[in-house]
Order: structure tokens, then sequence, then C-alpha cells
């Protein structure tokens, strides 16, 4: 039996996006990511889930397009670790939106239980998911921070897509007027 339906062929974009990013364990296996924790073990041990679990989330995380596999050398091992895509990376106001809905809505279990979207170029605190409510910039991994205070006492840079994960001039596929989002 399947662990959940798919609704990748679904007519409605909701349904479609939360195919890809409805998933608790896959949205805080990207959260991790973003915090630059790639490495299946320390992600295992900061999510605190079982292996089949979160190999099944990172395989779909990566047959979905929003991570990527890097090498990296463990002694004199060649082992993998996960790394956004452009694509990851624009689940950024996606998870977002969570945070600063769930800090407005929901009582932490305790003080150090909170966390704060950050934009790291005027270091104000956001209530928006895609633009900073203090100066008005556009927020991206780039210039985003997460406070999570049960992580540290001040706020963390994201990562984001290394170069070699993001589409070049070339593979680009540009918009289609349909879906062009206008300013």
């Amino acid at each position: 039996m399947p662990l959940r339906s798919d609704w990748s062929a679904r007519t409605c974009s909701l349904a479609r996006g939360l195919d890809v990013l409805g998933d608790p364990w896959g949205s805080l296996v990207l959260r991790e990511i973003f915090f630059g924790n790639g490495r299946f073990d320390a992600i295992k041990q900061r999510l605190e889930v079982a292996d089949n679990v979160l190999s099944k989330r990172l395989g779909w995380l990566l047959d979905a397009g929003l991570l990527a596999q890097r090498p990296y050398q463990d002694g004199s091992r060649t082992r993998q670790e996960y790394v956004l895509t452009r694509k990851g990376e624009d689940a950024l106001p996606v998870l977002n939106a969570i945070i600063i809905w769930a800090e407005k809505h929901l009582d932490a279990p305790n003080e150090v239980s909170h966390m704060k979207v950050i934009h790291t170029d005027c270091g104000q605190a956001t209530l928006s998911a895609d633009t900073c409510t203090n100066c008005g910039a556009q927020l991206t991994a780039a210039n985003t921070s997460w406070h999570s205070l049960k992580r540290s006492d001040h706020p963390l840079p994201l990562a984001i897509a290394p170069p070699e994960t993001r589409p070049t001039a070339e593979t680009a596929t540009p918009a289609s007027p349909e879906t062009e989002i206008l300013a």
C-alpha cells in the first residue's frame, strides 16, 4: 500500500504543490538543508527520524528536483551530501509562510521554541514570506536568515543552491506569458 496519494497530475495547482511540499517530513528535511545541514547522518540526528523515512523523503525531494547530491570526502570514502537546487531554493517563501503563520497562530511549548524570519540586509524580522515588511526588499535564500532560538542565540544565514545546480542560460526555461508573475 502506498504511503500517500499521488496528486502530481491533479488539475489544481495547490494539489500539485502539496504533492511535493505538503509532507511534514519533507518540509523538515528542506529546513535542515536550508540550515546548511545536508549530510544524511546530521539530518537524521537533528530530526530524530528513522533511516527509511529519511531515505524516502530525500528520494522524493531528489526526484522532484528540489535537491541534488554533491560528493564529499569522509576520510578515504566518498559520500554524498544533499544541496538545494534553484527549484528547492524557490520553496523558501512556502517555508517562511509556515514559520510566520505558526508563530502568529500556534502556541510554542516553551520560550526557546520560536523561529523568526529575518531579512539579513536590514536585520529586521519580517511578517511576510517573500518581502521584508521593514524595508520592502524581496526575500531570497541569499538575504534571509532564520533565527531559531533552539539552535542559536543569533540568526543563521540560509544555504543557497550551488552554481552547478542552477540552470544556465542555455538550459533555463523562460516563463510562459500565462505563468509569468508581474510586479
